[in-house]
């Protein structure tokens, strides 16, 4: 599913709308005819309005405009098309209240690249800042409830680009508990299957009580596993939600990569 494969940003139109224009052969933006729309008039020309307004913003690759026209639950959609740009990241914390615990570390994969900064040495405001500037999309799991408060709240951040928190798509297929379960259950595989976030603290605090590197290293290699594993879970969950959706209706392949092949 691509954005321009999407109707329901424009108004009056809600998901039964929107099939009903893919079965109708009206599959993209560009194939959108009022006068042979399933569609009264007034709502057809709302349509007409906002995918003028739309091929512009898309050509110009204006993410935030989307993530702000798109219903939260549909900002998966946004996926395919920034995906090559994406910004996968994920936190590891002393603690689960945001108040009284500390971050300390941060994973992002960028492009095939990671970075993680790491608490006392590069893990400030500023560094932040630079990872997620000019980022389209940022993916999280459960990134939303956790991974922004607190970055929020420990440092001066706004995390203001569109945001798919992958572990409520998940659940629209059938795809529930942590992370860590959910890899296990479509074949994601990581270094330490074994650990989990109450080792991450743990390790935390064997580095920085006993300067234990050894501890260290494998904190950084969690966390980023978190990380380099969210881009293979987005692809099969963009891959089954198109399945779901458009591609239940008509012939339109999706266009990420099936890590299941």
């Amino acid at each position: 599913m691509r954005i321009e494969n999407s109707f329901v940003p424009a108004r009056g139109i809600g998901e039964r709308r929107e099939r009903s224009l893919w079965e109708s052969g009206i599959l993209t933006w560009e194939e959108f005819d009022p006068t042979r729309a399933p569609l009264g008039e007034k709502t057809g020309q709302r349509v007409e309005s906002f995918v003028a307004e739309a091929l512009e913003r898309l050509d110009d690759g204006d993410a935030r405009y989307f993530g702000d026209r798109f219903p939260a639950s549909e900002i998966w959609r946004l996926y395919e098309n920034f995906r090559s740009d994406a910004l996968f990241f994920d936190i590891e914390t002393t603690g689960l209240d945001a108040h009284s615990a500390d971050v300390t570390t941060v994973s992002f994969t960028q492009a095939g690249e990671t970075t993680t900064l790491i608490r006392g040495e590069d893990l400030t405001v500023n560094a932040l800042r630079e990872q997620f500037r000019g980022a389209p999309l940022v993916v999280s799991f459960n990134g939303k409830q956790f991974d922004v408060p607190f970055l929020e709240e420990n440092f001066e951040l706004s995390v203001d680009a569109p945001h798919l928190d992958l572990m409520y798509p998940c659940r629209r297929i059938d795809l529930t508990g942590g992370l860590k379960a959910i890899e296990s259950e479509i074949g994601i595989d990581r270094d330490r299957p074994d650990l989990s976030g109450r080792d991450a603290v743990r390790l935390w605090h064997q580095y920085a009580r006993d300067g234990d590197e050894d501890a260290l290293g494998t904190l950084v290699s969690y966390n980023r596993d978190d990380t380099e594993n969210l881009r293979n879970l987005a692809d099969v969950v963009a891959r089954r939600l198109h399945e779901n959706s458009i591609g239940a209706v008509a012939d339109e392949p999706a266009r990420v990569p099936d890590p299941r092949s």
